[in-house]
């Protein structure tokens, strides 16, 4: 009994874990790359700080006081960047920059191709679900893709669709597919509970799935049968 005892509580620990860990690393990854991103401005400000007061510098001058401080001025512009946007000469100082990056060929192409895909994501699409599952990596397995763009295929005149699948549980990171338009299975999901369903692994998911659409047919033959 102690035995099977010790197997449950630690059972029951680990499955309480898991969901902390996931969120865990998920957050320290976005706040990390966010706190690399200000970690220089503030590293040079404490430098130029320390001739002044080199004893309130080397206080502050740890790694996760710098951590903190990176991220905080970083927040404080992307905050900034976002009111920019909002307003009218904002958008014309983006449109300017945009503008500036779209002579420069590689960063245009990065830059420019990102740009689109946040975009497209943040849309609602027209005459297809952006929200689908695909066959992947075989026919019989399925994964969650949003649909990115729809093009014509020459010759065949059949809709292919631009998929992008992301990873689990970093959504960051996928792959690109093109699929033929007709053998997506298309949902009713949000961006945001195909997110949750792809960061938590599966765990938070509807009770039900859409049919593929060879078993539609499939039933729809043996109906008419």
């Amino acid at each position: 009994m102690p035995r099977l005892r010790f197997k449950r509580y630690l059972f029951t620990g680990l499955l309480t874990f898991i969901p902390l860990w996931v969120t865990w690393v998920v957050f320290k990854f976005v706040l990390g790359m966010l706190a690399d991103i200000g970690a220089p401005v503030v590293s040079a400000l404490l430098a130029s700080y320390s001739s002044s007061s080199p004893h309130a510098a080397a206080a502050l001058n740890s790694s996760w006081i710098t951590s903190v401080l990176a991220l905080l001025l970083t927040l404080a512009v992307l905050y900034l960047l976002g009111w920019l946007a909002n307003r009218m000469i904002g958008k014309r100082l983006l449109d300017g920059f945009d503008g500036l990056l779209a002579r420069i060929p590689l960063v245009q192409t990065i830059y420019g191709g990102t740009k689109k895909l946040m975009a497209v994501l943040q849309q609602k699409p027209s005459g297809v679900q952006r929200v689908v599952l695909v066959d992947f990596p075989r026919k019989g397995m399925k994964v969650v893709g949003f649909v990115t763009r729809v093009m014509v295929e020459e010759g065949t005149g059949r809709e292919m669709a631009a998929v992008y699948i992301p990873t689990t549980p970093n959504p960051t990171g996928g792959y690109l597919e093109v699929v033929a338009l007709d053998e997506l299975t298309p949902t009713d999901w949000t961006m945001d509970q195909a997110m949750a369903f792809i960061i938590s692994g599966g765990a938070v998911a509807p009770d039900t799935l859409p049919a593929s659409p060879t078993a539609r047919l499939r039933d729809d033959h043996q109906d008419a049968e």
